[in-house]
């Protein structure tokens, strides 16, 4: 596979080609304001909100916001199955769009700063995946505790060293991915639904010899709304990685 570097660079910045996945459960409290910030930063993007039934009435929201405005769609599951199935479930849909050149993940809690949309984005002129960075020069994770912070870096540095990865931040959810690699990216074979899957599809783009760029983020805390993170989760990642640890695929070949 041959990555040429693209001039739609700057037209990237504006969100053309680019949808946005924003996996969403008992977000209401977030949700039109992260959607109005996401217009606002990209404003020729499109987004896909991808609710699990939520209880408190985000799909209704999401409904309502789409009838607004023809960039946001809505696309309805009727469980909670996890951020790893929510998320294969949106590429396949993205993947058969028209025109989608880029798919962006982020959060639906301002975690994830809109405003860094641009800076992702642009990168993929020059990369099949970028990587919004916590653990990078200019990266921070300000108000976060100490026992927070070891956990989140012990986390990618365990993911690092057993898979012999060497991005810093493997655990985060902020990317950007060229489609043409999200297509090779095998989404039903995996293994993880949790904070896993950000790890997982990482790997699996690695090996299948992707440009991965590594650009900084902040990284707060949610605005409104509880954590989705569990004990469940966690072990679920360490399991997923000794899994991908015995799994070896094969590189592409640039020329």
């Amino acid at each position: 596979m041959t990555i040429h570097s693209d001039a739609a660079g700057p037209l990237r910045q504006t969100g053309e080609g680019a949808w946005i996945a924003l996996p969403t459960y008992n977000e209401r409290e977030n949700l039109a304001a992260v959607i109005a910030a996401i217009r606002q930063s990209v404003p020729a993007a499109h987004v896909l909100i991808v609710d699990d039934n939520s209880p408190d009435g985000t799909g209704q929201l999401a409904n309502e916001l789409a009838l607004a405005d023809d960039h946001v769609n809505v696309l309805h599951r009727p469980d909670k199955e996890g951020l790893g199935a929510a998320y294969r479930e949106a590429f396949r849909h993205l993947l058969a769009e028209p025109g989608c050149e880029v798919i962006v993940q982020m959060d639906c809690d301002f975690s994830h700063d809109p405003r860094q949309l641009p800076d992702l984005l642009a990168q993929t002129a020059a990369a099949d995946l970028v990587l919004g960075s916590r653990y990078v020069a200019g990266g921070s994770t300000p108000g976060w505790g100490l026992k927070r912070r070891m956990i989140s870096r012990g986390g990618s540095l365990f993911a690092r060293t057993v898979l012999g990865l060497p991005y810093r931040d493997l655990t985060g959810g902020f990317k950007a991915w060229r489609s043409s690699m999200l297509r090779l990216v095998d989404q039903d074979g995996g293994y993880a639904n949790g904070y896993g899957f950000q790890i997982e599809t990482t790997w699996r783009a690695h090996q299948l010899g992707a440009v991965v760029r590594e650009v900084p983020i902040t990284f707060r805390d949610r605005v409104a709304g509880d954590s989705k993170m569990s004990a469940g989760i966690m072990w679920e990642a360490l399991r997923m990685v000794f899994q991908l640890r015995s799994q070896r695929m094969p590189r592409l070949r640039r020329s």
